[in-house]
Parts: structure tokens; C-alpha cells; sequence
């Protein structure tokens, strides 16, 4: 067995979103493996590559037309390729670092109000009704409360116990399941894993909307799209509010997830 790709699979997320598993960072794999040597590719150069690549698509949606929405999609597939690859690299080469994973986050909170915002734009455009602007800011905000619900219940329970992050540690290390494909196992295993990882896509987190997003530009179909977008981030970010809160009030925070 290919030790290199071995290895680099290992660098991949363990527990990926929906798309980002059996997609984008198996891609990203395909892709570092010829340049996981070159010493200049630095995990933050791909980092910026990748935000300014979705920069660009946002620019893409703005101008509008079949053939920029299509551009668009493909540059925002390309700009999470980039995202999955900075922290493949980080880990590869054992070299992640705090600044490192703060700006990946911190671009990857940028990029989806640009992709997004821009889409209302382009909806607004098309049809001259302002609901889509609407649906896209409605996306945003409550995507960007789950990860605000996620980060306040840290602060919360690190105020009451300092060693909450630590035993939270402890506690997905021991639930974490040994790696069950990828190089090395057969066909079957890997088949099973691609079909487990489909019940994924009912949490409408990032590796979700891309896909949705990269799909309703290629399809010109915006709004009903931005519906499925405002719709799923309302309810996540809602019940994740309600679930932490409840959680925090009896004692029983035993997971951080988005």
C-alpha cells in the first residue's frame, strides 16, 4: 500500500461534513499528493488561495448570467478543495497551529455571507422581488448563530468548570470510531462508509449548502434555493439555541458540535 497516500488520509477530517467526506476532501487528497512535498505550498498560502477564490465566485454571482453562474460554482467547488487542503497539509506535515485555524474558520465565516449575500443579489436582479435578499440574510445570520450558540456554551461551562474543554476532550476521544476505510480496506468498506456518510445531509451545515449553492447556480434556480437555505439555517440555529440551553441549565454539556 502507498504509504504517502496513506498517510494523507489520515490527514483527513475524521469526522467530515456531508460532500466534504466523499467528495471534496477526497479530491483535496488526490491533489496534495503531488504537491504535499513542495515546501512553499504552506497551509496558510492555500488558506488565502482559497479565500480569494471565493471572493472571486461572489464576484461571478454579482455580474450574473448562465455562463458566470457556472464559473461561479465551479470556483466555489475549487475554493473548498483549497479549504480542505490547508489543514491536510497542516496535519500531514505534523505543522497546524492556532493562527492557522483561526483564519481558516475565520475566512470560512467571510466567505459564506459573500456567497450568499451575492446570490440574493443576483435573485433580486433576476426577478426585482427583495424576498431573496431576505432569505439570504436570513441564512446567514442563523448559520453564523449555530457557530455563536457553539462558542458562548464553551465560555458558559469553561466558567464553571476550567477543565470543561479538557474532559470534552477526553470524552470524543473515547467515542471516536477506529477508521473503517480509505487505502487499505476493500470495496465493501468503503462502499458502507460512502452510504453511512449520507444520512449527513440533513444537517444542512457547510459541505451542504456548497453543494446546494454550486447546484442552484449551475441550474439558474436561486430563490427556491435560498428557501432550503433560510429555512434549515433557522431551524439549526434555533434548536441548537434551545438544545445548549437546556443542556447548560441541567449540567449535561457533553458535545460542542455546531
Amino acid at each position: 500500500m502507498n504509504e504517502k497516500l496513506t498517510r494523507l488520509w489520515a490527514s483527513k477530517t475524521k469526522d467530515d461534513e456531508w460532500w466534504s467526506s466523499f467528495v471534496v476532501s477526497p479530491m483535496a487528497i488526490a491533489v496534495n499528493y503531488f504537491l504535499i512535498d513542495i515546501k512553499w505550498i504552506t497551509p496558510n498560502r492555500v488558506t488565502l488561495i482559497s479565500f480569494v477564490s471565493a471572493i472571486a465566485a461572489a464576484l461571478f454571482i454579482i455580474v450574473g448570467g448562465t455562463q458566470n453562474f457556472i464559473i461561479a460554482a465551479v470556483l466555489i467547488h475549487l475554493s473548498h478543495v483549497f479549504d480542505c487542503m490547508d489543514g491536510q497539509i497542516a496535519r500531514y506535515r505534523r505543522a497546524t497551529s492556532l493562527a492557522g485555524g483561526f483564519y481558516d474558520k475565520f475566512t470560512d465565516q467571510i466567505q459564506v455571507a459573500l456567497w450568499f449575500g451575492a446570490t440574493g443579489y443576483a435573485a433580486y436582479s433576476q426577478s426585482g422581488n427583495v424576498l431573496p435578499v431576505f432569505l439570504a440574510f436570513t441564512g446567514v445570520v442563523f448559520y453564523a448563530l449555530r457557530g455563536y450558540v457553539k462558542y458562548v456554551t464553551i465560555y458558559t461551562e469553561m466558567s464553571r468548570d476550567s477543565r470543561f474543554l479538557e474532559k470534552l476532550s477526553r470524552q470524543e476521544a473515547e467515542s471516536r470510531k477506529e477508521e473503517n476505510a480509505g487505502p487499505g480496506f476493500g470495496f465493501w468498506a468503503n462502499l458502507q462508509w460512502f452510504v453511512s456518510e449520507q444520512r449527513k445531509i440533513i444537517l444542512f451545515n457547510e459541505g451542504v449548502f456548497i453543494f446546494m449553492l454550486s447546484l442552484a447556480l449551475v441550474l439558474d434556480a436561486l430563490t427556491p434555493m435560498l428557501w432550503v437555505f433560510a429555512i434549515s439555517q433557522l431551524f439549526y440555529g434555533l434548536a441548537r439555541g434551545l438544545q445548549r440551553g437546556f443542556q447548560i441549565e441541567r449540567n449535561q454539556v457533553v458535545s460542542i458540535q455546531k
